[in-house]
């Protein structure tokens, strides 16, 4: 019997614990779930003979080895902070790992742990990053097998709403960690375009966005990640002039962003005064001059040189950011209390259904002459538990660890899915489960 720790309950393990339960049976697989809150663990668990859930807490060290030593696949879901003492653990116990968040400099420091101990961790396995590496890849490395030259390369995802008829200006609700979304963009963003290294500060990054049209399913706007060098490497694509990788929101998004990021309101590097006496319209004076005679309304028109009856305004004012409403937390920085503020209209509610969009383009030569290919793919939850995130984020892991646990991936060290070995049969299997993309060439 092969045993398998899923460490982390929250809202994007729904279908990776399903998937392994539903697989359970045929493999002789046992799950086991750990989680803090043993609860939500429960929940995900309840009513099946192949899984159980575990009290389980990271920072206890000693309890976390002797946990870990049992099982022969680790699967991380807990925050991205927290991935570096699991894969410390695997690593010296030589346990395989898998988890869907990036590769930091201290878990890329203990690859010859894994492979001196034959032990295989692939990071990025899930959607962005993971399926959009996968699916790029696919595409890459037939341009390059057929001898073509390929000169750019663009990516964009986006986790959004599915079209609704609520009534929602900004056409959003946090369908991943709210935190990670009000602290998007900040640090580095850096690119390659048409040969020229491009570099974008935090404070201009959502008046630089591109529009992208998806046949079918109508405009987007993306705005730059971080950070799209380090791919020239892992995406073999020394040398290509454009290498763009984004996130994508739907028209006019960016731009009331936008009033957040010149405020100051998604800092995170100090604590607010008095935010347990704070309201809503009182965290956003206090960005703005005093002035007793004018509005908070007015001061952040003229701030931002914007119309009090714009569209901008009135995204704002749908968030009840004008409103008295009691923050409602005792202590927080800028950005924790506009997480707070934001999450009383962007939590995903029942009946709610979410959306993923990815979208790719590849230009290349083929004997001289300019050729382009876009693909995308567009996925649609089914309710506030079967989303479209839970999903993309969860089953390339969950097919990953399938194929570990029947010793059909042979890598070791510590990995990321552009190889083959991963991503073919990943994606293959993806695609029979209905998760496809749809390819197009477009006439330059």
């Amino acid at each position: 019997m092969k045993k398998i720790l899923i460490l982390g309950a929250g809202q994007s393990s729904s279908s990776l614990i399903k998937y392994l339960i539903k697989k359970a049976p045929e493999n002789n697989w046992e799950i086991t779930v750990g989680e803090k809150n043993i609860s939500l663990a429960e929940e995900k668990t309840a009513g099946s003979q192949y899984a159980k859930s575990i009290e389980f807490d990271v920072f206890e060290d000693e309890k976390s080895k002797a946990e870990i030593a049992q099982f022969d696949l680790v699967i991380s879901m807990l925050p991205a902070a927290f991935h570096i003492h699991v894969a410390k653990i695997c690593g010296a116990l030589g346990k395989n790992m898998l988890t869907a968040s990036y590769v930091s400099p201290e878990i890329k420091a203990l690859a010859k742990e894994f492979e001196e101990k034959g032990a295989l961790l692939v990071m990025e396995m899930g959607l962005d990053p993971g399926i959009d590496h996968m699916s790029a890849m696919k595409v890459l490395d037939r341009i390059k097998e057929e001898g073509n030259e390929l000169t750019a390369f663009e990516t964009f995802t986006g986790g959004l709403l599915a079209p609704a008829e609520e009534e929602n200006p900004w056409q959003y609700k946090f369908t991943w960690n709210p935190r990670n979304v009000v602290l998007a963009g900040q640090g580095n963003v850096k690119f390659i375009q048409e040969g020229r290294y491009k570099y974008i500060p935090y404070h201009k990054l959502f008046e630089r966005t591109e529009v992208i049209h998806i046949p079918g399913h109508g405009y987007f706007e993306g705005y730059a990640n971080r950070d799209s060098l380090k791919y020239l490497k892992s995406y073999k694509l020394e040398g290509i002039q454009t290498l763009y990788r984004g996130t994508l929101r739907r028209p006019g998004f960016c731009k009331a962003w936008n009033v957040f990021v010149q405020l100051g309101a998604t800092d995170d590097t100090y604590e607010l005064e008095q935010v347990g006496q704070m309201t809503h319209r009182q965290f956003l004076n206090s960005f703005l001059q005093y002035n007793p005679n004018d509005s908070v309304e007015l001061k952040l028109a003229h701030y931002l040189n914007i119309g009090l009856e714009s569209e901008i305004m009135y995204r704002i004012k749908w968030l009840g950011l004008f409103d008295e409403t009691p923050v409602g937390l005792n202590k927080g920085t800028p950005a924790q209390v506009l997480e707070h503020i934001l999450r009383k209209k962007w939590t995903i509610q029942p009946t709610d259904k979410d959306m993923i969009v990815m979208w790719h383009k590849f230009d290349f030569l083929v004997n001289g002459k300019p050729k382009q290919i876009q693909s995308h793919m567009v996925v649609t939850g089914e309710n506030s538990v079967e989303t479209g995130m839970s999903k993309t984020v969860g089953l390339p892991l969950a097919i990953t660890a399938k194929l570990i646990l029947q010793e059909k991936i042979k890598l070791t060290g510590i990995h990321i899915p552009t190889k083959k070995e991963l991503y073919e049969p990943v994606l293959e299997e993806l695609e029979n489960m209905g998760f496809e993309f749809q390819e197009r060439e477009v006439t330059n």
